[in-house]
């Protein structure tokens, strides 16, 4: 069990010296990974627990560690292999650790609470007692636990191993456990950060007349932004929202200076069905009376991939319609790779980041039980 100090100043728990026991199944597990703190870039304790517990009780599997990234594989020379990935880091924690037992109110089911619960150590739980569980599943299968998800994706640590050690990452398809409800989603949007920046010319507030206040500048620009509506989009079936949104903004020198300068950063979250560099460009075309925009991340959606023979019986498996995935996922690596990948994993995704964040108990059960059951049968043709 994982042993959780705290204060009374409510900082956050530290785990000391966490183990891991996979057997215990993964609802058990859900609350012993939750309750090692994994901030982003703060990942080695949680990834020292995850390859502890895979070398004492999985000696099926050949694990490979590039930095705070595990990668575990099966070796049994099946037809077909099926790469399964979930990330180990959360959002910033915020009095909601260690995870309590709750009951929702409204629909009486027992719910687990707090930080990570959905996004996504629930889905991270699943993977690591299936991986210890399933010996001799009907296809290899290749375990993935990777760092730096919530931040910028050059940080990634999948990208990181995908790039140091390409071969581990070949596969027919791929699930990546990111919150569903339980349900498959569809590939996922892609999404840029640009920052859009206004010029003018700075003078004493005194004499304004005699300056060009930038922060005036962009009124019209923002008011633009505010007009915009989003479009629905259609891709392989699966309907997708777009996002064009202010998320920060900068300006200003002094209380008497006309600001010579203003800044604001907005997202673009697009369909997959647009390529990283059309929707670069569509961004620049929206803000084309700005003096300069300058994309500083971007990673693009990636198609559903449902027509893949293995998607398709994945589908089946599940027996539920899959939807679109509105937010970025790690899907997209894989599909950049020519992998067809979805989303299933446990946990409303409407709650991932939330202060309130809560899994529904039966909810890890089920998704778990999914997975065992379709990789347990002969999917390998």
């Amino acid at each position: 069990m994982v042993r959780v100090s705290s204060d009374s100043n409510s900082t956050p728990p530290i785990a000391l010296d966490p183990v891991l026991d996979p057997t215990l199944g993964p609802v058990e597990l859900t609350r012993q990974l939750c309750n090692i703190p994994s901030v982003s870039g703060d990942e080695r304790e949680i990834a020292d627990a995850v390859e502890a517990a895979l070398r004492s009780h999985a000696p099926h599997l050949t694990v490979t560690r590039d930095g705070d990234t595990l990668v575990a594989r099966t070796e049994l020379g099946r037809e077909r292999r099926v790469a399964i990935a979930g990330h180990l880091d959360t959002v910033p924690i915020n009095d909601n650790l260690p995870v309590r037992d709750e009951v929702d109110d409204a629909s009486g089911e027992p719910m687990i609470w707090g930080r990570g619960t959905v996004d996504m150590k629930a889905g991270v739980a699943v993977q690591l007692a299936l991986a210890v569980e399933l010996v001799e599943p009907s296809v290899d299968l290749t375990w993935i636990w990777y760092d730096h998800e919530e931040v910028a994706s050059d940080l990634s640590g999948l990208g990181r191993a995908m790039r140091n050690h390409p071969g581990l990452f070949e596969a027919d398809f791929a699930i990546l456990g990111e919150p569903s409800n339980g349900t498959i989603e569809g590939g996922c949007n892609g999404t840029l950060r640009a920052r859009v920046s206004v010029h003018g010319k700075r003078a004493h507030s005194a004499r304004s007349w005699m300056g060009v206040n930038a922060i005036h500048r962009v009124g019209a620009l923002l008011e633009r932004l505010s007009a915009f509506e989003p479009e629905r989009i259609v891709v392989d079936g699966l309907e997708y929202r777009e996002g064009l949104n202010a998320v920060r903004i900068n300006g200003g020198v002094a209380g008497n200076v006309i600001p010579d300068e203003c800044s604001f950063e907005v997202n673009y979250r697009f369909a997959p069905s647009r390529s990283g560099a059309e929707a670069a460009d569509y961004v620049r075309e929206f803000f084309a009376d700005a003096d300069r925009v300058e994309i500083v991340d971007l990673a693009p959606g990636a198609r559903p991939g449902l027509d893949a023979p293995l998607a398709q019986r994945f589908v089946a498996a599940v027996g539920e319609a899959p939807n679109a995935k509105f937010g970025w996922t790690d899907v997209s690596r894989f599909s950049a790779l020519g992998i067809p990948a979805v989303n299933f994993g446990p946990g409303d995704p409407l709650l991932a980041h939330a202060d309130d964040e809560r899994v529904p108990v039966a909810q890890i059960e089920s998704t778990a039980a999914a997975l065992r059951e379709w990789l347990m049968h002969d999917i390998s043709r």
